[in-house]
This record gives structure tokens, C-alpha cells and sequence, in this order.
């Protein structure tokens, strides 16, 4: 980095993007995580504008109300035109790019559609930035999932090898390739400053999503049928959504100030989690799911990996970035989140703000 980014740290998370003068660019803005990042920008008062495909039924998104909540555009990332208007109306000055097709299992399914989506939604997103002279700064969230995993358990860092075991994580290469030569144009012909940012198993109150573990699980809570487990014994970096974002934003914040960031995990320091491990956290707050869970749990299989872990110690080094919630602290509040919907009948919102509020006090 060209400057210790530590240096500016009295300043509050999110100043340096109050200050600017165009809003904040969040593509994806309906999906879970960036439900989240909406209402954590709402909080540190950062206007912000979203770009996404319309949300899905049950979606964080849609039990929070959230349509409306801010300037929005429902639209494909890969409608060039769409974007570039959008762009043009709302004039952001950073960009925050989370759409895509995030789906492991989904992206055997539709290959064509997620490297479309993955790459060249990127690309656009890219090409059309580097048209606009008031965009200075762009995060592209990426995937644990780029590196080359012989699932030998160790925690990757920034500098090992990036290879795609399946049409996902191959297509989230792609994003880092097509990241990589931005930020060559950037360096030759300027630009706007690009890093990508790599975050390991994201968790939280109201992921929805198929194929994921704790929305399975609460799938079968609400609907009493069986829950099916995949790879038990397969290890995640598992974290709580609130601290992979607030590692974008500082991300984001050092890009502002000027530094070269070329990529960055962001991911819990202590050793991944197995799959049976949160299953026992989950059913402690679920006593029923015990007699949900199928005793025909399935075997390690070839479609997905079975040891993950991301080293973070980059940006803890350039960023003064920390995980908050270890591993364990993080899947009981998620199914505390959950907890609170389900028998207690919360408001989602009202959740979301108060682990928010939680979260930020910890500074």
C-alpha cells in the first residue's frame, strides 16, 4: 500500500464516503448480503443507491420491506445500457459490486448463465466506471472459492494460486482476471482505484438461499420435513455477514485515500468449523431439527470442497480490520436471529439493527 491507512483511522467507519460527493453505488442490493449492506449504510448515514434483480420471496429482502427504502433500479447486471443509466442518473462516486450468481450447486446447473452474470456482469460494471470520471473507488466481492483447494485445510492467503474446481468458483476466476486487468488500465491510463475482496461462508439472519446449510435447517423448522445434510464433515471459514462488510467499506475507504490494494481476504482467524459443528449449535436453539436431520447424511462428493479456511492477515495488517464474532458467537446469533422471527414473531428489520448496533459498539 502507497499509505498507512491506520493512520487515518480516528476518523469513523463510513466518514470518508459521507464526505464525497456522489452516493454510493451497491450492485445486488436485494440479495442477502446486500440487505445487510443497505441497512449498515443507512445506519452510518452513507447514502447509498442499489442495482439488482428483483428480490426473491421470503429474501431478506422481502420480510423486511425493503423495496423503496432507498434509490433503486430492479434490472439485470448485464443489461449495459440499464446500468450505464442508472449510473449516469445517480452520478455515485464508489461502487460496491455484489451481483452474481453465488450458487455452488446452481452454477453446475446453469454454467452458461453464472460465468454471464459472474464475468461479464463485472465487466460491465467495470468498463462502464472507467467511462465516468466521478467514480474513484470500486470493490468487487469475490469468493473464498478462487483458490486452488487440495483440501489440505490450510488457510489461504492473497498470493496463492487461483483455480476454479467447479462453474462458480472457475467464473469468480474469471471476475478476479477480469479485476486484474482494470486495475492494469488504472495503473497505465488511470481510473478509478479496483481491489476484490474475498470473504469465506457468509452467515446471518435471513439468508433464504437454497442450498446452504442454515437455510435448510430453517426450512425444515418451518416446514417439519427432513433435512438432508451434505458433507458433514467438510470445514468452513463460517462468519457473521456484518464482518466481511464492514471489511469491504474500510476496503473501500482505503481506496479513497489513495492506496493500491490488490486483494483481500476477509475471513475468522480461528479454524474452521465443520458442518456437524454448526448443525449442534443449530439444533441447541432448535431442539426439533434433532428429529429432523436424515440419517442418510451424504458422503463427501466431488461437487464441493471439502476443507476451506482464509488467512486474513493482510487486512489486519493494512486495514486494522478484526473479525468480531468468532465463528461459534456468530452461528448462535444467527439462529438467535432467526429464533426471534420464528417464535417471538420480531420484526426482521428491528433484528438487523440491533445486531448492527451490537456490532458497531465493539469498536
Amino acid at each position: 500500500m502507497d499509505k498507512d491507512y491506520s493512520s487515518a483511522m480516528e476518523i469513523s467507519l463510513g466518514q470518508r464516503l459521507r464526505e464525497l460527493p456522489g452516493p454510493l453505488l451497491l450492485t445486488g442490493h436485494s440479495g442477502f448480503k446486500g440487505t445487510w449492506m443497505t441497512l449498515l449504510f443507512e445506519h452510518l448515514g452513507v447514502p447509498v443507491v442499489g442495482y439488482s434483480l428483483e428480490p426473491e420471496k421470503d429474501s431478506l429482502f422481502d420480510r423486511a420491506k425493503r423495496i423503496g427504502a432507498i434509490p433503486e433500479k430492479f434490472a439485470d447486471i448485464r443489461d449495459y445500457e440499464e446500468l450505464e443509466s442508472f449510473i449516469d442518473l445517480h452520478r455515485p462516486s464508489t461502487i460496491i459490486h455484489m451481483a452474481a450468481q453465488p450458487l455452488v450447486l446452481e452454477s453446475y446447473k446453469s454454467p452458461l448463465e453464472t460465468f454471464d452474470v459472474n464475468v461479464m456482469g463485472t465487466v460491465n460494471v467495470l468498463d462502464i466506471a472507467f467511462r465516468k470520471d466521478f467514480i474513484k473507488a470500486i470493490v468487487i466481492v469475490t469468493t473464498d472459492k478462487v483458490y486452488r483447494n487440495d483440501n489440505s485445510g490450510r488457510a489461504f492467503i492473497e498470493s496463492d494460486p487461483l483455480e476454479g474446481k467447479d462453474p462458480y468458483s472457475a467464473s469468480k476466476v474469471g471476475t478476479e482476471a477480469a479485476v486484474a486487468a482494470w486495475q492494469q488500465i488504472s495503473r497505465t491510463s488511470g481510473g478509478p482505484k479496483v481491489v476484490s475482496v474475498r470473504a469465506g461462508n457468509v452467515i446471518g439472519g435471513g439468508d433464504f438461499a437454497a442450498n446452504r446449510i442454515i437455510p435448510d435447517l430453517i426450512r425444515g423448522i418451518i416446514t417439519g420435513d427432513e433435512v438432508e445434510i451434505r458433507n458433514p464433515n467438510s470445514t468452513r471459514p463460517w462468519q457473521h455477514v456484518l464482518d466481511p462488510l464492514h471489511g469491504y467499506i474500510k476496503a473501500l475507504e482505503s481506496l479513497i485515500l489513495g492506496n493500491d490494494i490488490v486483494c483481500l481476504n476477509f475471513g475468522p482467524t480461528d479454524k474452521s468449523l465443520s458442518v456437524s459443528e454448526l448443525v449442534k449449535i443449530g439444533t441447541a436453539h432448535f431442539p426439533a431439527l434433532s428429529n429432523l436431520i436424515s440419517d442418510n447424511t451424504k458422503p463427501e462428493t466431488d461437487l464441493e470442497s471439502i476443507s476451506l479456511g482464509l488467512n486474513p492477515g493482510k487486512s489486519i495488517a493494512e486495514l486494522n480490520w478484526q473479525p468480531k464474532w468468532d465463528q461459534v458467537e456468530s452461528i448462535n446469533k444467527t439462529f438467535t436471529w432467526w429464533r426471534k422471527i420464528l417464535e417471538e414473531h420480531s420484526n426482521p428489520k428491528t433484528i438487523c439493527i440491533q445486531n448492527i448496533e451490537e456490532f458497531l459498539g465493539q469498536d
